[in-house]
């Protein structure tokens, strides 16, 4: 049996891991890149997942860095089934399609581009619309504790993994030359007593865990003191005349934020005259599949709703499915809640509105969910002074609001509680989907309290398992990060400079409307460089 992690290796973003086995090949999740340009370069590169030679995909839920690439796969010949739970299935329709018409959009507007600057050949659209309507009629639903055969010698059982609706932790069991091995792929392990979806459950003992590591390096604060830093940050930014701006992941999270401003609101900690709008339409459709399966809800979400109370319901909310609408929320006058998407404000809604309010002194702007490296948001959070909207540079005046504790991710402490039952002798434990510095501390952790010292891979490596025994690993020509080629850069950079000095022989001899143009490009130059040399 072979396994290679073709995502989420010492980086949080683009889960994906290729196994085979008795001659079948499958992945489990196919998550698309999240960060910076270098790291979303990963999503062209479509031929190391060899998509018309996958038997079946098992997808743990319905987050794009877990799901993202499938349109992509489909578009280069994956037709075989898509195995996950009902819930996921339909948050999947929708969310793929609202991830194609990003890539549809981004597309156009990178030709517009080029057109202005004279370039030719664009970069296509990663996948469109029609290829995310095909990816969905693939999807086979699966119930939670119901093993399931998706190829001969294969068996499969979902778990929930309490993150958010329909999520799941795998266990498979793989025959193979007469020997069976067992792994639990665990996705993304939620918090118990979240607000909305059920604790998270442990799958019966393996011989291997693939564990996420998220938040391997520290712990949240409990819910409570989360609702009341909401209330804070709705306080500070209604005194003043402002908005409050929460960048929010269109599934779980932003229901998670209704459900606590629900919460203020019957407490009296939510202004009256204070209007919440949920300007997402991905979001907006998201919740009716929320509102669909209450059978996945906890017991407190439950009771609320046996008792006649709706928890995504306010007084004064607002829900924008048009761009119009949208365009309207920045020309509104006084404070205002706006929860929109992305999450990470790397696309979406949500960059028009910090780009309208992330200037303004009595703003705020409140982080819910985890940051990947390189997202603005996470530039956000670590306190940049400035931030890049739409190619214009803005000083950052708004009040940063970092909210773990609404985290769909375990804590550190919650995820050695998981991890407890299923660290038994003779167990591997494998570190993914975290940061090399939340992976470490977590496994010396686990090597602390359980005796077990955890693999942590990198991208494109390889495991062979013999059974129960890991016979070797293979690190083929992959980096958990892009390297960066420096001395083909600076290499560069002195060969520009030379022709740049050639050029300035007789720049006094030219009009004098050549010579502002070049001193007015020289001045954007100085400044690109000004600013990079106060990162270094």
């Amino acid at each position: 049996m072979k396994v290679q992690f073709l995502g989420a290796a010492q980086t949080v973003t683009g889960s994906c891991y290729m196994i085979e086995a008795g001659g079948t090949r499958f992945c489990v999740d196919c998550g698309m890149h999240q960060g910076n340009k270098a790291i979303e370069a990963r999503n062209r590169e479509a031929g190391i997942y060899e998509p018309d030679g996958i038997d079946f995909i098992l997808i743990t839920h319905a987050h794009i860095d877990h799901s993202g690439l499938l349109p992509l796969l489909v578009k280069n010949g994956y037709a075989n089934p898509v195995y996950c739970t009902r819930a996921t299935g339909e948050l999947l329709e929708i969310m793929l399609q609202d991830s194609a018409h990003i890539q549809e959009m981004e597309a156009q507007w990178e030709a517009k581009k080029y057109e202005r600057r004279g370039l030719k050949n664009p970069p296509p659209a990663l996948y469109g619309m029609e290829d995310a309507q095909k990816a969905a009629t693939l999807f086979q639903p699966v119930d939670y504790h119901r093993t399931f055969e998706p190829a001969p010698g294969i068996r499969v059982t979902y778990y929930d993994a309490g993150h958010i609706l329909g999520s799941g932790s795998l266990r498979i069991e793989a025959e193979e030359n007469g020997k069976t091995t067992s792994l639990i792929f665990s996705g993304d392990i939620g918090r118990p007593q979240s607000l909305i979806v059920r604790d998270p459950e442990n799958p019966p003992v393996a011989d291997y865990v693939f564990m996420e590591s998220t938040y391997g390096d520290r712990n949240h604060k409990n819910e409570s003191t989360s609702t009341e830093e909401l209330a804070e940050a709705i306080a500070y930014s209604h005194s003043r005349g402002e908005k409050v701006i929460i960048p929010a992941f269109a599934v779980e999270r932003t229901q998670e934020v209704l459900y606590c401003l629900h919460i203020l609101n019957k407490q009296g900690k939510l202004p009256a005259d204070m209007p919440v709008f949920v300007d997402s339409p991905l979001a907006i459709r998201a919740t009716e599949v929320f509102q669909r399966h209450r059978e996945l809800f906890d017991e407190d979400a439950r009771a609320l709703l046996n008792s006649g109370e709706d928890p995504f319901a306010l007084p004064h909310l607002r829900y924008t499915m048009s761009a119009e609408e949208s365009q309207a929320i920045n020309s509104y006058q006084g404070p205002a809640v706006v929860i929109s998407a992305s999450g990470m404000c790397n696309a979406g809604r949500i960059k028009h509105h910090l780009k309208h309010n992330i200037w303004r002194p009595g703003a705020s702007v409140v982080f819910v969910g985890y940051q990947a490296v390189g997202t603005p948001g996470r530039k956000l959070v670590e306190r940049a002074k400035k931030i890049t909207l739409f190619g214009e540079d803005m000083e950052v005046a708004a009040r940063i609001f970092t909210i773990n504790g609404f985290s769909g991710h375990a804590g550190q402490s919650q995820l050695l509680d998981w991890a407890a039952p299923l660290a038994r002798d003779g167990a591997h434990i494998v570190l993914v989907h975290g940061e090399n510095s939340a992976q470490t501390t977590l496994a010396g952790l686990i090597e602390q309290r359980f005796g077990i010292r955890p693999l942590i891979p990198a991208y494109l490596e390889e495991m062979v398992l013999e059974g129960s025994h890991l016979a070797r690993t293979v690190l083929h020509e992959g980096q958990a990060h892009p390297r960066v080629d420096w001395a083909f850069l600076t290499g560069e950079l002195e060969r520009k400079w030379d022709m740049f000095k050639g050029k300035l022989a007789d720049v006094e001899q030219r009009p004098w409307v050549e010579q502002t143009e070049l001193q007015e490009a020289l001045a954007k130059m100085d400044y690109a460089m000004t600013r990079l040399l106060s990162r270094m």
